[in-house]
C-alpha cells in the first residue's frame, strides 16, 4: 500500500478517473454512431503530429492535437463533399499521419526516449499539466453532453430524423469530430497511439451488454473505464509489465467474462 504515497501514482489514479469520464461520454457517441474506424484513423494520424513535434522541438502533445484536429475536420469535410468515400478518406488520413510521423522521427537528431510512451502509453508519466488538461476537457465534455444530449441521441441513432427535426446536424458533427480528436490526444499518455481506440470503444461495448439506453450506457462506460484503468494499473504494478497494454488486456478479459456470464443466465 506504500505505492499510494508516491505522487506519480496519485497522478496516475486521478488521470485514469478523468480519462474514463471523457472517454466514457465521447466513446458512447463513437460506438452508437459507428465511428470506431474514424476514431482509429484519427488516432493513428496523431502520430504524424508527434513526429512533427519531436522534429521541430515543440511539445509533441500540442502538435499531435493540431494534427488530429486537422485530420478530423478533413475526414468530415471529405465525407460531406462526397468526392471521396468515407472509408477511403479515413485510410488516406491514417496512412498519411503514420508516414509523416515515421519520417519525422527518422529525421529527428539524437535519441528519443519518450517515443515508446507515445506509441504504447505509460500512465505513470502523467504530470500536473496532463491532469489540468484532462480536468478542463472533462468539464467541457460534461457540459456539452448535458446541453446536447437530446440532439446527440437523435443524431446517433437516426441522422435522417435529426435533419428532419431541423437540428444543426453538420455543426454537431464537426464539434463532435473535434472533441473526438482532442480526447484521443488526451489519452495518449495513458494507452498510447496504438491502443487509444480500445479505451474509446471497449468500455461502451461492455456497457451495451447491460443496457441500450444512451444515457445509462454513458454512465456505465465511465464506471467500466475507471475500473479497467485502475485494474490494469494494479496488475501492471504487481507484474511489472507495461500499464497501457495491461489496461486494454484487463478490459477485454472483463468483457469476455461478462458476456459469457450473461449467456449462462436464463
Amino acid at each position: 500500500m506504500n505505492i499510494f504515497e508516491y505522487t506519480f501514482f496519485q497522478c496516475a489514479l486521478l488521470g485514469s478517473i478523468l480519462a474514463s469520464v471523457v472517454c466514457g461520454i465521447v466513446g458512447t457517441y463513437i460506438v452508437t454512431r459507428r465511428l470506431v474506424f474514424i476514431s482509429g484513423g484519427i488516432t493513428h494520424a496523431s502520430f504524424g503530429g508527434i513526429g512533427l513535434g519531436l522534429l521541430l522541438g515543440i511539445n509533441p502533445i500540442f502538435s499531435a492535437m493540431v494534427f488530429s484536429l486537422v485530420s478530423a475536420c478533413g475526414v468530415q469535410y471529405m465525407s460531406d463533399r462526397g468526392d471521396v468515400r468515407e472509408d477511403s478518406s479515413i485510410a488516406i488520413v491514417w496512412t498519411l499521419g503514420m508516414s509523416i510521423g515515421v519520417i519525422c522521427c527518422f529525421l529527428t537528431p539524437g535519441f528519443m526516449p519518450d517515443l515508446p510512451s507515445y506509441l504504447f502509453g505509460n500512465i505513470l508519466t502523467i504530470g500536473s499539466g496532463d491532469l489540468y488538461f484532462l480536468s478542463v476537457l472533462a468539464l467541457i465534455v460534461i457540459i456539452l453532453f448535458a446541453l446536447m444530449s437530446r440532439s446527440l441521441i437523435s443524431l446517433s441513432f437516426d441522422p435522417v430524423f435529426a435533419r428532419s427535426q431541423k437540428l444543426p446536424v453538420r455543426i454537431i458533427e464537426y464539434v463532435m469530430m473535434m472533441l473526438i480528436a482532442v480526447t484521443i490526444v488526451a489519452v495518449l499518455r495513458i494507452v498510447g497511439v496504438v491502443l487509444a481506440m480500445s479505451l474509446l470503444t471497449i468500455p461502451h461495448v461492455t456497457a451495451n451488454l447491460l443496457t441500450s439506453n444512451y444515457r445509462k450506457m454513458a454512465v456505465l462506460s465511465v464506471i467500466f473505464g475507471t475500473l479497467y484503468c485502475m485494474g490494469g494499473l494494479a496488475v501492471s504494478y504487481w507484474l511489472g509489465i507495461p500499464s497501457g497494454a495491461t489496461i486494454i488486456l484487463v478490459s477485454v478479459v472483463v468483457y469476455v467474462v461478462l458476456k459469457l456470464f450473461l449467456k449462462l443466465i436464463p
